[in-house]
């Protein structure tokens, strides 16, 4: 018997192997191609080194102004004091061991006429295809009041590292009994289950160090992903500690005085003694500032290579496209990669872009033991993609404590394992 999880990861590793295969059967490059990837996440990263692996003909480099990448993924459990920053931050050694060029930059300016990089030394990098993989901008004062300035002292920690540790020593320095405020936004955005992974873990180490303490979600939205999964897991783990609020019972949050330190609704004031507010979002600013959103905020593709519908020869990937109904998530963004790893270095061969489908699985940790989990496989339709019928998957509501154990190992597992793929190591 094949189990579900088994069957997710053979699943994965036919789409790629077999579009690994049509590429490897299209013969060798007649020339040295240059690929400039821009963004160093789950999704350059991955590209740049499948199309590395793939064909070592193709000059590879990576532009990304970090000398590490510290991932949202698992970030929640920096949070919730279950692990350290630094064992979710991962380097660019093994790429760059691969052969792949690596420069810590911004890029300044995209002149695609001449198929050009401009980076903030003035060192230009010509290209034959671009990869954008860019990830997220905030929407700064979406909500009234909320600044750059205001995330010092209510932070969003929705791009990981100082921010996540911020709110970390928050919650550790609040007294017993305080309420933590997390606003969640809209959607699209980053992870859509994250503000909820979010509060769970802070309940399991509330609960463990103070107890009396409360949790209250303020949301944008009337409904959430996976939602049953979660309000059935508060209720059996942290009965009474965590209340959620929804954006017709006047969950939207409107605006923030964080001097002040509230936190307003349409109908309510709310004085948290912590606020986590994640902002609207949308793709960031080197795609849009190159007119690639079409000034809607997130960028179009054909999903087949994952070409911008904007501009030729530039693809995009990860967080900042319109991919809907795929989610924003490391594992979209690292299938994704994949396919458009495979497509470029079939179109710099001259010949098409093999055909793929996509998934994605989102583990969420409700507690150091108790996983949940929900999966999908997309293909191209029309030039967009379009959920496999059948393909998608959740958790079940009555699984047994066994059955959330094994998930909260998958999502470790998984977690090792996408880091390793992306990274190299």
């Amino acid at each position: 018997m094949v189990s579900r999880r088994h069957f997710l990861v053979g699943l994965g590793a036919v789409s790629a192997a077999g579009a690994l295969s049509a590429c490897e059967s299209l013969g060798r490059s007649r020339r040295e191609s240059r690929v400039v990837v821009v963004g160093a996440g789950f999704g350059g990263a991955t590209c740049a080194r499948y199309i590395r692996r793939t064909d070592p003909d193709i000059h590879v480099t990576l532009v990304d102004p970090a000398q590490q990448f510290v991932t949202c993924p698992f970030s929640n459990s920096v949070i919730g004091g279950m692990r350290s920053l630094e064992e979710v931050t991962h380097a660019y050694d093994a790429l760059a061991a691969a052969g792949i060029e690596i420069i810590h930059a911004h890029v300044d300016d995209i002149d695609a006429v001449a198929r050009r990089v401009v980076l903030d030394s003035g060192e230009q990098l010509s290209y034959d295809r671009l990869v954008l993989s860019p990830g997220i901008d905030l929407v700064w004062n979406a909500i009234e009041g909320y600044d750059e300035a205001a995330a010092e002292i209510f932070p969003h920690a929705w791009k990981a590292g100082a921010q996540t540790l911020l709110l970390k020593r928050q919650l550790q320095a609040m007294d017993d009994g305080g309420l933590v405020l997390i606003s969640a936004p809209d959607n699209p955005y980053r992870c859509p289950p994250g503000p909820y992974e979010r509060a769970s873990l802070m309940a399991a180490y509330l609960k463990a160090e103070k107890p009396r303490s409360k949790i209250l979600i303020l949301d944008a939205k009337d409904a959430f992903t996976k939602q049953q999964l979660f309000m059935d897991a508060w209720e059996e783990l942290y009965p009474g500690m965590i209340e959620w609020v929804s954006r017709s019972a006047g969950g939207r949050v409107v605006r923030v005085d964080a001097q002040a330190k509230t936190v307003h609704t349409d109908f309510d004031d709310f004085s948290p003694d912590v606020a986590n507010i994640v902002p609207p979002q949308r793709a960031a600013a080197i795609a849009r500032t190159n007119n690639l959103d079409e000034g809607r905020g997130w960028c179009n593709v054909d999903p087949l290579a994952f070409e911008s519908t904007v501009v030729p020869r530039i693809h995009l990937i990860g967080d900042a496209i319109n991919a809907a109904p795929m989610p924003k998530s490391a594992f979209s963004a690292n299938n994704q990669a994949k396919a458009c790893a495979f497509a470029i270095v079939a179109l710099e061969r001259g010949k098409a872009a093999p055909a793929h489908k996509l998934m994605n699985t989102c583990y969420s940790l409700v507690g150091p033991n108790y996983g949940i989990s929900i999966t999908a496989v997309y293909e191209r339709s029309n030039e967009s993609l379009s959920t496999v019928a059948g393909s998608s998957g959740v958790s079940p509501l009555d699984a047994p404590a066994a059955t959330r154990a094994l998930e909260a190992q998958y999502a470790r597992s998984w977690y090792a394992n996408i880091t390793r793929d992306a990274f190299g190591y």
